[in-house]
């Protein structure tokens, strides 16, 4: 058989491979489509059975556009009964959408602290930052959101981890000098981890 015969054989081969795909890619597509649909539709039966389909990974499905999972869908609407039932189900609370958003800093931009806390029990990254270089800790001094401080702080968030600019959450809430509550909130934190004989262990920043 000569060389451009076999040529001709493998392209063939391709080819076909291509057709045959496509059916198995439309499925999927529409298998996650439909997934996230009732999702936002608040289908909990539809959800629960496309789930408890065997070796399914249809969890952290994205949208083809947003690049949003389920996980993201729940928590800008503040469902933290969704949040803790997709979580249990094995949700990834680290998914980052198209613009590199995760569902914590969608949290806690919004001041959702029951939220937050669930995605953190869930395993969430606290030190997650955005394109500004900005963690969850910074965003919620930015707030001044005392509840997420609070909450952050205490699941070892790093409030001298810097962003883009240089500055930390601890260096801007030293620059409100009109809302000391939020420097006595990184006092307390302080004095805890001095009584309990731990030292400053936040982790490696990313």
């Amino acid at each position: 058989m000569t060389r451009a015969v076999m040529r001709k054989i493998a392209l063939l081969g391709a080819f076909l491979g291509v057709f045959a795909s496509a059916p198995v890619a439309a499925q999927m597509f529409s298998e996650g489509y439909e997934f996230l649909k009732a999702v936002e539709d608040r289908d909990g039966d539809a959800v629960t059975a496309a789930l408890d389909e065997p070796g399914t990974t249809i969890i952290n499905s994205r949208d083809l556009t947003s690049g949003e999972t389920a996980l993201h869908i729940v928590t800008k609407r503040r469902d933290d009964l969704w949040i803790r039932f997709l979580t249990q189900r094995g949700a990834n609370p680290d998914v980052r959408d198209k613009r590199g958003v995760t569902p914590i800093q969608i949290a806690t931009t919004m001041g959702f602290v029951e939220g937050v806390e669930t995605l953190i029990k869930a395993g969430a990254n606290v030190e997650v930052a955005d394109s500004a270089g900005e963690t969850p800790l910074i965003v919620a001094v930015h707030r001044r959101d005392i509840p997420m401080i609070r909450l952050l702080l205490a699941n070892k968030a790093n409030p001298d981890r810097a962003d883009n600019s240089g500055r930390t959450a601890r260096d801007y809430a030293e620059l409100m000098n009109a809302n000391t509550a939020v420097l006595t909130e990184f006092e307390r934190a302080d004095e805890e981890r001095e009584e309990n004989g731990a030292k400053q262990d936040y982790g490696p920043s990313f």
